[in-house]
């Protein structure tokens, strides 16, 4: 049943990714442009982006009885915590200019990691 979570949150992250970066180059962009923090927040959409696509491929794995659904269980709640963690501490370093967010921002990062090691670890079953 996790597969549907993980689908979901997925496609949530996608859309929001989507409504994110536009925002950003649309509403924010002066304010970006003025903070010099224009590549942090493309790169914060741009992580968001491709883990929100990771949650699908687990969310589709899941669903196929030969790999190891533990391993592809943490792998999405990895994912999860990546993104809220790393995208989301650099969407706050950009708003609101406190540079320790810039100190959370690699936890995120070890948790996607960590993510993309379980997917792996899920195929030697």
């Amino acid at each position: 049943m996790l597969h549907k979570t993980f689908l979901l949150a997925g496609s949530i992250f996608a859309g929001l990714g989507v409504a994110i970066g536009a925002f950003g180059a649309h509403k924010l962009k002066d304010f970006l442009l003025q903070t010099g923090r224009t590549e942090t927040f493309e790169k914060a959409v741009m992580y968001q982006f491709y883990h929100s696509f990771a949650l699908l491929i687990v969310g589709i794995l899941l669903m196929q009885a030969q790999f190891n659904a533990k391993y592809l269980n943490y792998a999405g709640y990895s994912f999860i915590a990546g993104i809220l963690i790393f995208s989301g501490s650099l969407y706050i370093l950009c708003l609101t200019e406190t540079p320790k967010w810039g100190a959370v921002t690699p936890i995120g990062g070890v948790c996607m990691i960590a993510g993309w090691v379980l997917v792996s670890m899920s195929f030697c079953k």
